[in-house]
């Protein structure tokens, strides 16, 4: 295939942890919240090892967007494996398009064979980041990937997606953009072996304004609420007081 594999790596609050909104709902309180590598991204990551590990590849190296925390989440895709890290350090709002620029001008840099991401982020969900870059770099792209077989003699990848009626099976020109979904396979744990080598690996620093990317937010947040909370249940005599409460209060028939 390619000598080099990129995949992107988010910081984002555990999957664990309960969020809260800000008292002035302006967003999201993330102080105290535990934070780690998004649970898509950690998926693309073991897949980009695989790829390695079969010798379809002879690097792999993560790439994140963010403040200086998000450096943490490079070292665990190094204990997990990864070769080095490109930082992209910035205390803005990054939100997609911004990412994607990001992204792409890290990936003209390295001029990888295959670009790897979770197919969104649990904390926005936005699911936009892939399809942006692949658009940005004019690449093939393959989102919410089960499956990923790649033939290094023809340059190709074959996809198999999750759609909504099932299944979809994909056939790329490389170098492409694929975005892993939950099937794809089941992320390594680092060993603490692997969590000490990490910390001699090569991580690289670098701003969007070194880049040539104007990182600033598009989107303005108006407002964030909690969810209402939902009611309690009641229990109902006979199904025509159901339609009945159906058609007069709920307004649904």
């Amino acid at each position: 295939m390619a000598g080099r594999v990129l995949v992107a790596v988010k910081r984002a609050a555990d999957y664990n942890a309960r969020i809260r909104v800000k008292p002035d709902k302006t967003g999201v309180d993330l102080s105290n919240v535990k934070m780690s590598m998004n649970p898509f991204c950690e998926i693309a990551v073991e897949e980009a090892l695989r790829v390695k590990e079969a010798k379809l590849a002879e690097e792999v190296v993560a790439v994140s967007i963010g403040p200086k925390g998000a450096a943490d989440t490079l070292r665990t895709a190094l204990a997990m494996g990864a070769d080095r890290a490109v930082h992209v350090q910035t205390d803005l709002e990054v939100q997609p398009l911004a990412v994607a620029k990001l992204l792409a001008a890290v990936a003209r840099r390295e001029q990888p064979g295959l670009f790897l991401l979770g197919k969104q982020a649990i904390d926005d969900d936005s699911n936009q980041t892939g399809q942006m870059l692949a658009a940005l770099m004019g690449w093939p792209q393959a989102t919410f990937a089960s499956k990923l077989e790649l033939d290094a003699a023809a340059k190709k990848a074959t996809v198999t997606r999750e759609v909504d009626g099932g299944l979809e099976t994909v056939r790329l020109a490389l170098p492409a953009v694929v975005t892993a979904d939950l099937r794809l396979n089941e992320p390594r744990y680092a060993t603490l072996p692997n969590i000490m080598k990490a910390k001699k690996k090569p991580l690289a620093v670098l701003t969007p304004e070194e880049l040539g990317v104007d990182a600033s937010p598009r989107l303005e947040t108006l407002s964030v609420e909690e969810p209402a909370k939902r009611k309690g249940g009641v229990i109902l005599s006979s199904a025509a007081e159901l339609v009945d409460r159906l058609r007069n209060e709920a307004k649904v028939i």
